[in-house]
């Protein structure tokens, strides 16, 4: 019988020791093969695929499934690719556009890319670099690879999903030979998804005959698995307002129960909240539909009302629901702002409206409820960075929440999640969860390696979990918080934990920035260029740099200053610095959780 695994027989601390060691007592010698498999190809940049039974080892073909997600998604569905395609005999590459080298294109045959797209049509940061490769000069000619792309996005974008049309163009342009046309997803991309990975596979499948005793993957792991279609009921267990009295806006701390769960910091709590019940009824009375007509949600016919409440997103603006209402509605006006060349004119019309604006503005006498539900997208779980370890926290998991209420074309405008959770959430209620790993947003693999933190608002959420598990585990590294917010008095989130590790010496420094307690506003950003001199020998010693929070603004002008600090104090041009910060994130040095 195997001894049990200690700190003191292993490189781990202690609580990592007691936690691996309860996780393999409980695996079969066939899950702790692929487990060392899996450890093997993390340590080495790649995510190999399950394996498939020694019975198939004759494989029929292989294919490099490439994919690059900021928050997990397109590695999650590359892993399912890459089941279902080794279930099938074949050969299969996982890896991560972060770890791969633009150079090995050249010698790929067959490709499969997944890919989001970030912003306003940008890459994923782990995908900056081969994007910029294959659009560059030095990309080579591609006549022997055959390819297909999954692309990820959000409709209510104007870029939606440019990323992944990028690469299928650019890819085609080089010479390679599409196997299957682009499938563009929205925020519900299950069903697209799967559908792209069986007529893939169906294509790969052609090209030989099936091999003799080709298996299923083997299941790894045991118990339920708990996902936005089979989501955890997790208990309220606290929901508290973090501002002080006077603030101007509402951050809720809430906690929840989830024993079972596992999570590890810079995952994020993925959240199935309701709409608003005023505004489902304000809908139905302005379509004048009845309340318990028929329509399909999910896999079952349920009540227009529940359906609403429940299943259908109501709120958000998107192209592709204007465009498939005008179509009905017969509209010249929302004709001529889907036209071409009208680019700016639909992007400020889309800004200020939700979808109760515009059944109002062009109602539809006679609309059918199942109509009405076809123009809508699933309603998407909302996702929130954890703001807890589970090695500090035991069975609990903890998010921060904005509620966000504003004004918009004189209405009261309510953020879907947020407003439900701070409003109609209580402690004792039960709240459909589950959790989306994020492997691109992790503290380093060594517990003394220093890390810089930047995160304004509810961007610092993830820096309590990381401090909580640091703290935990005994990690000698040096911690550096850049917090920012609007006021000290009100807004000073978390203050008595921040201020509690910097006492203990955990959180070696704190730097803060209250945009509105002086007549000109400061921001993260300024405080990291007045540490300029610091922050680079921080980088220079091995500091790792995370941001978290807001993708409009606030990531771009910290990622200027952190440019203009390795120019100034490191001596180099623009270009070399931008290089400087690009080899960061190739080594996972600078991460970025933005929304």
């Amino acid at each position: 019988m195997n001894a049990p695994i200690t700190a003191l027989n292993t490189p781990l601390s202690t609580a990592q020791a007691e936690q691996l060691d309860a996780l393999v007592r409980g695996l079969t010698p066939l899950q702790m093969q692929w487990l060392s498999g899996y450890l093997a190809g993390r340590a080495e940049g790649a995510t190999p695929a399950p394996p498939v039974s020694a019975a198939s080892s004759v494989t029929r073909s292989a294919v490099t499934v490439l994919y690059g997600s900021q928050s997990g998604n397109g590695a999650k569905l590359a892993r399912r690719l890459g089941e279902l395609a080794q279930a099938r005999g074949l050969a299969v590459t996982l890896t991560s556009m972060a770890d791969y080298k633009p150079a090995r294109l050249r010698d790929e045959r067959t490709l499969a890319v997944i890919v989001s797209t970030h912003g306003e049509g940008e890459p994923p940061d782990c995908a900056r670099e081969l994007h910029e490769f294959v659009h560059g000069r030095k990309a080579p000619g591609l006549e022997n690879l055959r390819y297909s792309v999954l692309a990820l996005g959000d409709s209510s974008y104007q870029f939606y999903c440019q990323t992944g049309k990028d690469f299928d163009l650019v890819l085609e342009k080089l010479g390679a030979t599409r196997l299957r046309p682009r499938v563009d997803c929205d925020l519900d991309y299950d069903d697209a998804a799967a559908a792209w990975i069986d007529g893939l596979l169906g294509e790969l499948e052609h090209v030989a005959a099936p091999g003799p005793g080709a298996v299923a993957a083997a299941a790894v792991g045991t118990g339920a698995q708990h996902d936005k279609r089979h989501p955890y009921q997790a208990e309220v267990l606290e929901n508290i307002v973090l501002n002080g009295r006077g603030a101007d806006k509402e951050t809720r701390h809430i906690e929840f129960a989830v024993p079972g769960l596992a999570y590890e910091p810079g995952d994020a709590l993925g959240v199935l909240a309701c709409n608003d019940p005023a505004l489902v009824q304000e809908l139905l009375s302005t379509l004048e539909l009845p309340t318990d007509a028929p329509v399909q949600a999910g896999d079952a016919l349920r009540p227009l009302q529940e359906a609403l409440t429940h299943h259908y997103e109501i709120t958000t603006l998107t192209r592709p629901f204007l465009a498939a209402y005008a179509a009905l509605a017969g509209s010249d006006k929302i004709a001529g702002l889907l036209a071409e060349g009208n680019a700016d004119a639909l992007r400020a019309y889309l800004a200020g409206r939700q979808i109760i604006d515009v059944v109002q503005e062009f109602p539809l006498p006679g609309l059918a409820a199942e109509q009405f539900v076809a123009l809508l997208r699933r309603l998407p779980p909302r996702l929130f960075s954890l703001a807890s370890s589970l090695v500090a926290c035991p069975d609990e998991a903890h998010i921060t929440v904005a509620a966000v209420r504003y004004q918009s074309l004189g209405r009261q405008r309510l953020g879907v999640a947020s407003t439900w959770l701070a409003d109609r959430v209580q402690p004792g209620d039960t709240v459909p969860v589950f959790i989306e790993h994020n492997e691109n947003f992790r503290l380093p693999a060594r517990p003394d390696i220093p890390v810089i933190m930047v995160g304004p608002g509810t961007g610092v959420a993830p820096f309590r979990a990381f401090l909580q598990e640091r703290e935990a585990i005994g990690a000698s590294g040096r911690n550096w918080l850049f917090f920012g917010d609007r006021h000290f008095y009100t807004d000073f989130l978390y203050q008595t934990d921040w201020q509690g590790w910097y006492k203990s010496g955990l959180l070696t420094r704190l730097d803060v920035a209250f945009s509105r307690d002086q007549e000109q506003k400061v921001y993260v950003q300024q405080r990291l260029r007045e540490q300029a001199g610091e922050v680079y020998a921080w980088l220079q010693d091995g500091a790792h740099v995370y941001v978290c929070g807001d993708a409009t603004a606030m990531a771009a002008d910290v990622h200027a200053a952190l440019r203009d600090i390795v120019a100034d104090e490191g001596k180099l041009d623009a270009e070399a610095a931008e290089d400087y910060l690009r080899e960061l994130s190739r080594n996972r040095r600078y991460q970025r959780d933005i929304y």
